[in-house]
């Protein structure tokens, strides 16, 4: 019986998901098509130290609606713990992200996540990540989003 209801409410999550996203996609004026040469890649946001590449493929991340943005991480770079206002989702383009959940940096309670590897970062959940080598990740949700340090000397514009 419970496997039953946990099927029943992944469906219903499913469902739900795809009258959302339907919903988004008859808004756009037209299709979006990125090739990998297409990407304009520019310094990384002032929440990120430098190093970090940044590119904006759809939307606005600091606007409400839906966007969408790709992060190159350097090798040996990491993102202090943190939050965000909303959920974040992620793909693995290239290299191995190490992600972990919590309020203080422990690299050996990461999970390696190589290209390929899909997440979420619930809302309001602190989590910090880090790389051996460059790393690129696809970021999405719906905006406006922001990063809040867990701990406030953590934070880049403060330096």
């Amino acid at each position: 019986m419970h496997s039953a209801w946990m099927h029943r409410g992944t469906v219903l999550l499913v469902v739900l998901g795809m009258a959302v996203l339907g919903g988004i996609v008859r808004a756009q004026t037209g299709p979006l098509m990125v090739a990998p040469t297409d990407v304009k890649w520019v310094d990384g946001p002032p929440t990120l130290s430098p190093g970090v590449k940044m590119a904006v493929i759809h939307g606005d991340p600091s606007k409400a609606g839906l966007y969408a943005i790709q992060l190159k991480f350097p090798a040996d770079f990491k993102v202090m713990p943190h939050a965000h206002p909303i959920d974040e989702h992620y793909t693995v383009l290239s290299g191995t992200v190490y992600f972990g959940i919590g309020e203080k940096f422990e690299p050996e309670k990461t999970k390696a996540l190589p290209a390929g590897s899909v997440g979420v970062a619930p809302a309001q959940t602190p989590h910090f990540a880090w790389t051996k080598e460059e790393t690129v990740i696809h970021a999405y949700g719906i905006g406006p989003t922001g990063l809040t340090y867990v701990n406030p000397a953590d934070d880049p514009r403060k330096k």
